[in-house]
């Protein structure tokens, strides 16, 4: 088949990324959430007198409302809240520090903020929102002119991202009355994996295998996190969401089964897909799954997609509930992530970057650049989401920030010479609020929209229009996070890349170590599932910090050169050991072709690794004679 190249193909990586936008349906919920947070909170304080406390509640609100992503109501609250805690205490922190310190030590503990809340990022996505709000909030508690005290601006924060969690938890969804409404979120989720096993199943023996095998990854993923969230009690509470659980665990054997299919490259008949598509409509109906057509059973791994199909069927009648086969990280994990290569890489550029933009903006300020109107804090706030290494390309993110500050700044006098005060300002904020969860599908979009909100904000707070000031302090953030992002620093080049490759591999050689020790029985397939989970889901992780590295300026991504090709070595190995478990689970014995494909791919995975300078060892080949007795069937008790 020949490639139809693109213009966007044609453009450089650091280039064509800042010109790529997201796709997908208008997320109305999100809208109608977006309409009724910021610009009622602000409207409620206008009309009490409390315009300054509204002004810090919407834009908690806003803040928010960029967090706000598909997903269940369970993963929102941790999404949303956790995030919104952070940046509390760095309103408080920040309040405290701008009253009782000069210019330079309130460079120097803002600075040490931003190393802190950088290596926070490596965490994950959500200690990596937390640590964006904690800086952007000590920023604003330092420089914004509210007269309330710093305890009483922390509270309109909490209360403002906590309004908009509130409609997050309280307002149904779209479908969502099948069942229980609280769950609308993890039905989904789990309807989808069940769809994504059957588009494996459908690609098996065709190029489009690999890209099913990833959505279905992802799939897994997405449903994971949204039956792990936070909650009361430590095991699910209703029958509903006990029936989500089985659901789920129902699908981890078929999605081996299916992984396993396509790995061996033949052709699947029609029928294979269509239980599996039975199986994802009746989790979305909140309904029985009747009866499920059988695949032929002439390989192991088409038996082991039959008994993983009557294995389904069975959870659904019962729904008994089910382990989610996933590993809580501790203290000490979190901190090792904080405190490694990854961290300390994201906390001296986050820092740095951070602390830079402070010390301009006091410099400024104090020369009396702003004339009357300290709107200092703009600055840091800026640079904070430009130069977050986990939230895209820095030349990406700062040529999307330029284009759209000025469109926002641009659009807004226009709107602010005719509309009405503060009425005008307030249904503006409103409608920013409902474009945000539109917006956010494109960097400069989203900061166009933004862009707009603050400046209403600060109109609606009694400041004059600062439309010139806030083009002149974004191009001036950019340039700031620029440089800094492209200066040598301590270590390696690309330490969060490194880190979540070698990650990766440790996961693989894990769930190699697992397969091939050959633990049977119900308790040794769950950690097997678990490992499983773990391995792909660290190299999806390292997928996407690679395809970070990989858009960014050559000088930049030079230095990750060759790692997405050890990521596809160890994505074909980690298919490969699921072939072998399933294989081992029918025969008790790896065939030839399992040997060799696993020998092959380890040496490969050594050699590639060593070219990328990754020094975490190699699982060496497997034992030729290694087996186990044969179980038989594949089925889960």
């Amino acid at each position: 088949m020949r490639r139809v190249r693109t213009p966007l193909a044609a453009l450089p990586p650091w280039l064509s990324h800042a010109l790529r936008a997201q796709r997908g349906p208008v997320p109305w919920n999100a809208v109608t959430r977006g309409a009724l947070a910021a610009g009622p909170l602000l409207l409620v304080s206008v009309l009490t007198g409390r315009t300054s406390l509204g002004v810090v509640a919407a834009i908690a609100a806003m803040l928010a409302g960029i967090n706000d992503r598909p997903g269940s109501r369970r993963t929102a609250v941790r999404r949303l809240g956790t995030p919104a805690l952070a940046g509390a205490p760095g309103l408080l922190a920040g309040t405290a520090a701008g009253d009782h310190l000069g210019a330079v030590a309130l460079t120097v503990v803002l600075t040490g903020l931003g190393v802190l809340a950088g290596a926070m990022s490596a965490v994950g996505p959500v200690a990596s929102a937390a640590g964006t709000q904690l800086l952007v909030a000590s920023a604003i508690g330092a420089g914004m002119p509210v007269p309330e005290a710093g305890w009483a601006r922390a509270l309109a924060f909490l209360a403002g991202a906590g309004w908009l969690l509130a409609l997050r938890l309280v307002l149904p969804t779209p479908g969502s009355m099948a069942g229980d409404f609280r769950f609308d979120g993890e039905r989904e989720a789990v309807a989808a994996v069940y769809d994504a096993v059957a588009e494996l199943l459908d690609a098996a023996g065709t190029d489009r295998a690999v890209a099913r095998r990833a959505a279905l990854t992802a799939a897994l993923d997405h449903a994971q996190d949204a039956l792990a969230g936070p909650r009361l009690r430590p095991r699910a509470g209703s029958a509903a969401e006990r029936r989500l659980h089985a659901q789920y665990a129902a699908a981890l054997p078929l999605a081996e089964a299916a992984t396993a299919l396509a790995w061996a490259g033949e052709p699947l008949s029609g029928r294979a897909s269509t239980g599996p598509r039975r199986l994802a409509a009746a989790v979305r109906a909140h309904t029985h799954t009747g009866p499920l057509p059988a695949p032929t059973r002439s390989a192991p791994a088409l038996r082991a997609l039959d008994d993983a199909l009557l294995h389904a069927a069975d959870a659904f009648d019962q729904g008994d509930g089910g382990a989610l086969h996933t590993r809580r990280r501790g203290a000490r994990d979190l901190l090792r992530a904080a405190s490694g290569a990854g961290g300390r890489e994201f906390g001296l550029r986050i820092g740095l970057s951070f602390g830079a933009a402070v010390a301009v903006a006091q410099a400024l300020n104090h020369a009396q650049w702003y004339g009357r109107h300290t709107h200092w804090y703009w600055l840091p706030a800026t640079a904070v989401f430009l130069v977050k290494p986990d939230l895209g390309p820095l030349v990406s993110r700062a040529l999307c920030r330029a284009a759209g500050t000025v469109l926002g700044a641009l659009l807004f006098a226009g709107l602010a010479a005719v509309l009405p005060r503060p009425e005008g300002l307030v249904a503006l904020v409103a409608l920013c609020g409902a474009l945000i969860p539109v917006s956010t599908r494109h960097f400069a979009a989203q900061t166009a929209v933004v862009t707009v909100l603050v400046l209403s904000l600060v109109m609606v707070g009694g400041e004059p229009q600062a439309c010139v000031s806030r083009i002149a302090e974004t191009l001036l953030a950019c340039a700031i996070v620029l440089i800094v992002g492209h200066l040598p620093m301590p270590g390696p080049r690309g330490g969060q890349v490194r880190v979540r490759l070698t990650a990766a591999a440790d996961a693989a050689h894990a769930y190699l170590t697992h397969v091939l020790d050959g633990t049977e029985g119900l308790d040794g397939r769950a950690a097997r599932w678990t490992l499983r989970r773990e391995a792909y889901r660290a190299l999806a992780e390292a997928r996407t910090a690679i395809a970070l590295a990989a858009h960014e300026l050559p000088a930049v991504a030079r230095h990750t050169e060759g790692t997405d090709e050890v990521a596809a070595v160890l994505e074909r190995l980690v298919d490969t050991i699921t072939a072998c478990a399933v294989h081992l689970d029918d025969t008790g014995r790896l065939t030839a072709r399992h040997r060799e494909e696993l020998a092959a791919l380890l040496g490969e995975a050594e050699a590639k690794r060593r070219r990328v300078g990754l020094r975490a060892p190699v699982p060496g080949p497997p034992a030729a004679g290694r087996s186990r007795p044969a179980s038989g069937t594949a089925s889960v008790g």
